[in-house]
């Protein structure tokens, strides 16, 4: 027992020892940097389908799964309203027609009303000239005269004024009949869209509601995407943002596959930084993809920022303020350049000769 507790101190002593006295030279390797992030897979062109008119979910024509085509009809919805609006919008745009094309007695009564004052205008354009010529020969009264020709010009005036107000009421009821064929068309489309289609050649993912239910506008009631074509989604954060660079590769492995690894390409970069989480979305193309794919599953990537073969390294760890590293003949300034997750490139300042040493904490 005696020897036991005379050793303990003696090895903890060594061992304290060889810790501070850790130690390695710079190696040439090839390194790689790259930027970490999630990823999640979801089918390209993948969009969520809105219905175009609140109603009751009458029917599901497709399941969970199906491949569908363009134009292909998914879901039917039942509302009364918009087929009602429709006969009400044919109804106003037959009147509209009726009353443009003269059935209405607003124009035929402003025709016959014109046709008589033509005609009074006639009648007193000849008594005014015959009262004129007797006038010119002193035959008759001035009064006469005046009442001849102001019956004249009231007569004139009047004809005007019905020729404006005909053309006036036409035009109005020409343009009344326009609105009415714009109502009557919108009511049509809002008809057809009692039945959603799909937008793309794909696979129907999900159907957000089942039969019976009550359908709003500003709910989505299906997801469709690409049955053959993935993405890879990766979040970066945004201090890593502004290096990367659309053809970049991409390493990725997911948990589907365990340590199987996948490579892609980054494709597009989406401009606005998520709030909540302080990451930016990418796109990634896969140049190798899996086998099966599914929405949803997730996993790891890194993004290749830059590579480079046969470079002096050294470990992070050794590394003292960024830019410094302890010899055997002290702190000695370096020059560093390319780094990974754990080790980083000597550009100058030590050779793979030299000593450097573990710094202390």
């Amino acid at each position: 027992m005696k020897k036991l507790l005379y050793l303990f101190p003696i090895l903890l002593l060594f061992s304290c020892s060889e810790e501070e006295n850790q130690s390695t030279q710079p190696q040439v390797q090839n390194l790689t940097e790259s930027v970490y992030s999630s990823v999640t897979i979801q089918p390209d062109s993948m969009y969520q389908a809105f219905a175009a008119v609140t109603g009751i979910l009458d029917n599901i024509l497709v399941e969970e799964g199906d491949l569908v085509t363009i134009g292909q009809p998914i879901l039917q919805i039942i509302n009364a309203n918009p087929k009602l609006n429709s006969e009400n919008a044919r109804l106003a745009m037959q009147i509209a027609k009726n009353n443009y094309n003269g059935k209405n007695p607003i124009l035929n009564d402003l025709k016959n009303e014109l046709e008589l004052a033509k005609l009074k205008l006639q009648n007193d354009s000849v008594n005014f000239l015959r009262q004129q010529n007797l006038w010119r020969e002193k035959i008759g009264s001035e009064a006469e005269y005046d009442t001849r020709k102001l019956q004249f010009e009231t007569a004139k005036q009047t004809v005007n004024t019905l020729k404006n107000k005909y053309k006036r009421t036409t035009t109005e009821l020409e343009q009344k009949l326009e609105q009415a064929a714009n109502n009557y068309e919108a009511s049509l489309t809002q008809t057809k869209d009692f039945t959603i289609k799909s937008k793309i050649n794909g696979r129907i993912y999900s159907i957000f509601k089942n039969q019976g239910e009550l359908i709003s506008i500003q709910q989505p009631v299906a997801m469709i995407g690409s049955a053959s074509k993935f993405i890879a989604e990766l979040l970066v954060d945004e201090v890593d943002i502004a290096r990367i660079e659309l053809s970049q590769k991409v390493i990725i492995t997911l948990d589907a596959y365990g340590k199987e690894v996948f490579e892609a390409t980054v494709k597009k970069i989406y401009p606005q930084k998520n709030e909540r989480s302080q990451t930016f979305k990418i796109e990634a193309e896969f140049t190798n993809e899996p086998p099966k794919l599914y929405p949803g599953l997730s996993g790891e990537a890194n993004i290749i920022i830059a590579e480079k073969v046969n470079v002096l390294t050294i470990p992070k760890t050794y590394l003292i303020d960024n830019n410094n590293v302890k010899t055997d003949d002290g702190i000695i300034e370096i020059k560093t350049g390319l780094e990974s997750l754990d080790k980083i490139e000597v550009i100058s300042g030590i050779d793979k000769n030299t000593t450097i040493n573990l710094p202390e904490e």
